[in-house]
């Protein structure tokens, strides 16, 4: 087969099976159309490039819904985090496409959305899930507004639904140390601990590894998480934000523990033998290979909520009482949002707005002696 000219176009087959035609015009814009099969696709370029090259104005503005959001999203893979992509990717073919799909992207109209978002409400989806639908489409939109594909971005003129704000569950200080008192000995107690005394997120956790803490210093570094992703297994990402590559300073106690877990993952590695990978984890399985987030929180976390007889939190929320914690002891929002990793201190106090009521009584009483000095 000979070799395509420049500006001749090309084919090429998508992983749903189509086979998609595309051609550069002379303002750069991309024009693409999906065909059933090779030969259609090809067929379709050399129609696109005749008409180009006699001068023919080229609609590019008479794609689906469909048509638009399968380019869209191929370009979103290598852009966003792969557990990212897959939600985008569940609420486009799940939600969006079935209801929106057909639609020429030139004729999506603010009714569209409205329908949508009351279509699944009425089938019982969570107004976060809806408004999350919003958000997508509003993302989506406007790179198709910057593109020149619409002239108006119609998701601004629709008000998602209201979400009620779900109260998180901190525990109490003695809370807190009635758990650690009952993972005294677990082999995850080092995690249990750094998550009460540190803040990290689940995925930071998990991610860390032996290089990344400085037992001299006491200090460790969060630089990256992982997580298991469906058909691709664990995936190593960077950290959630730029502020959330952060130092933590270490307490003494975790540092103990550190040292304690280390010694155990020492002694299992010699016990696995040749089965043991060594893969550098602080947190891993009898394997060396890394942890589960769904069996830590079945196997390990539950049962010792359990045993201490403790509420049934989500782990996130060891994070949510390290915040509360230090924002009731006074400690201020802005070394509480750097702890955390927060991009701003405004997440931090939106975030804990419960405990403000607190620290305002405390502010008053600090007032109080002030003024009385001041007038005798």
């Amino acid at each position: 087969m000979a070799k395509r000219l420049k500006g001749e176009g090309s084919i090429y087959r998508r992983k749903d099976g189509r086979w998609v035609a595309s051609i550069t015009l002379e303002n750069g814009q991309r024009k693409t159309i999906y065909c059933k099969s090779k030969q259609e696709a090809n067929k379709e370029r050399l129609r696109l490039f005749q008409e180009m090259e006699r001068g023919l104005q080229i609609d590019l503005n008479d794609q689906t819904v469909e048509e638009f959001f399968k380019d869209w999203l191929d370009g979103r893979e290598i852009n966003v985090r792969p557990r990212t992509y897959l939600r985008y990717r569940e609420l486009i073919t799940l939600h969006i496409l079935p209801s929106l799909g057909k639609i020429k992207l030139q004729k999506l109209r603010p009714q569209h959305l409205q329908r949508l978002y009351k279509e699944k409400h009425t089938e019982g989806l969570a107004p976060g899930t809806i408004r999350n639908i919003h958000r997508l489409l509003h993302h989506a939109l406007h790179d198709a507004l910057r593109w020149g594909l619409v002239v108006v971005n119609v998701s601004d003129a629709v008000d998602p639904p209201r979400v009620v704000k779900q109260e998180m569950r901190a525990l109490t200080a003695e809370q807190a140390e009635q758990f650690l008192l009952q993972a005294e000995g677990d082999p995850l107690e080092a995690l249990y601990i750094l998550a009460l005394t540190s803040g990290m997120r689940q995925g930071e956790l998990l991610g860390l590894k032996w290089d990344d803490i400085d037992f001299n210093r006491r200090r460790l570094k969060v630089q990256r998480t992982i997580a298991r992703v469906p058909h691709k297994g664990f995936v190593v990402s960077e950290t959630k934000t730029a502020r959330s590559r952060r130092n933590i300073p270490l307490t003494v106690r975790a540092v103990e523990a550190l040292k304690r877990h280390r010694l155990r993952q020492h002694e299992n590695r010699l016990a696995a033998g040749s089965a043991w990978e060594e893969q550098g984890w602080v947190f891993c399985n009898q394997a060396g290979r890394p942890i589960e987030a769904s069996s830590l929180i079945m196997r390990s976390f539950r049962p010792l909520l359990a045993k201490a007889e403790l509420p049934l939190i989500r782990f996130h929320d060891l994070r949510h009482t390290v915040a509360s914690l230090l924002l009731l002891a006074g400690v201020h929002p802005k070394v509480v949002a750097e702890l955390l990793g927060h991009s701003t201190i405004s997440l931090t106090l939106d975030t804990y707005s419960h405990v403000l009521p607190s620290m305002l009584e405390s502010a008053v009483e600090v007032l109080e002696p002030l003024l009385t000095k001041q007038a005798q």
